[in-house]
């Protein structure tokens, strides 16, 4: 794909995610560089290019709380005032839907920094993703049997129960989308391969990510996890996190939630995952090489991620993503929206693989 800036990251942002128009107010939640998160620059080019087009912009920095995160009052007042609502900040996720004033455009950015706003995971049209989402959620909808292994020995069988009603998070836009949305695990059964735990973003707890020297084995039964399996030193290090995270935040410990992979072949992270497992889990899932479950809480997004690298997924014997590589030709309409989207087609000719693997193994 050629011609990739980030401001071309931008205005895909505002024009195809948010259909902004002229005369929009666009409030801009920030979080400051200082948290290691978001970056200084991306407040800036996305303020120009809403300029560019004519928007109204107002930025406000809504900080990092990791604990309490919540809507103060003044903060409200300045939600209300606005038409978008763009949270380059943790607060969009970490908040409640009911929390939201109602009747307002709000967006959630996974692009966190101007390097993710002019790559192809920022420039690729927005459409093209939704549309393969869309394509991808009817072929799950009416599988009779999905089966998901991995090069490290995960396999993990079952037949999905999609909930695709509109829920309470229609107005919030993800940008960019980059994943397909969460299978219910209740009826998923079987064992997954993982080198390490991380967290979801959802709580923040000490020891966030433990790592593994030799893959352990999630065993789970009809969406419950019953053991960890393999390596025994290793397996107790694996049952004492869970042990530790569930009493800490009293929630259920062996529920597995959902699981979802990344669609999105430009979404790339330049980074090494161990600088920061925070950011990692929240922007890097959306690359086809990473396929992730939420655990350990009966809710999403849990508070425990397994992350499944380079999977293989065959959904009614078809394979879609075959060791990380997601085809998305092999979809009923996905040909029609490559050709209708060149820049979304030569992503998935020429896919980032990388994943911020680089310090692992």
């Amino acid at each position: 794909m050629s011609d990739m800036t980030p401001e071309r990251g931008a205005y895909n942002l505002l024009v195809n995610c948010a259909r902004a128009a002229a005369g929009d107010r666009l409030l801009i939640a920030y979080e400051s560089p200082e948290f290691g998160y978001f970056d200084s620059d991306s407040v800036d080019i996305v303020s120009r290019a809403a300029r560019q087009l004519g928007l109204g912009v107002d930025t406000v920095d809504v900080g990092f709380n990791p604990d309490n995160p919540h809507l103060q009052p003044e903060l409200l007042a300045r939600f209300e005032a606005a038409d978008i609502i763009l949270f380059l900040a943790r607060l969009g996720d970490q908040l409640r839907f009911s929390d939201m004033p109602p009747g307002k455009k709000i967006i959630v950015s996974f692009a966190l920094t101007k390097e993710l706003l002019g790559s192809g995971f920022s420039n690729g049209h927005h459409d093209a993703f939704m549309e393969l989402k869309a394509d991808i959620n009817a072929v799950l909808d009416v599988a009779e049997d999905v089966r998901i292994t991995c090069p490290l020995g995960t396999d993990i069988r079952g037949r999905p129960v999609m909930d695709l009603q509109p829920s309470g998070d229609t107005s919030i836009l993800r940008f960019p989308m980059s994943v397909f949305t969460p299978v219910p695990a209740h009826s998923f059964s079987g064992r997954v391969a993982i080198s390490f735990l991380t967290g979801t973003g959802s709580k923040y707890y000490d020891d966030y990510t433990i790592e593994f020297d030799q893959p352990v084995f999630a065993m789970m039964e009809s969406g419950r996890l019953t053991r960890f399996e393999g390596d025994p030193a290793n397996a107790a290090k694996a049952e004492a996190h869970y042990d530790r995270v569930a009493a800490k935040l009293d929630i259920d410990r062996n529920f597995v939630h959902s699981w979802h992979a990344g669609i999105h072949p430009g979404c790339g992270y330049p980074w090494d995952m161990r600088d920061n497992y925070e950011r990692w889990g929240g922007s890097a899932f959306g690359n086809p090489r990473i396929l992730h479950f939420h655990t350990c809480g009966a809710y999403a997004p849990g508070e425990i991620s397994w992350n499944v690298i380079d999977p293989t997924i065959l959904i009614d014997g078809m394979t879609y993503w075959e060791n990380g590589v997601f085809h998305a030709e092999r979809l009923p309409g996905g040909a029609r929206i490559l050709d209708r989207h060149p820049c979304a087609a030569s992503l998935f000719a020429n896919p980032d693989p990388d994943i911020g693997l680089r310090a692992v193994g």
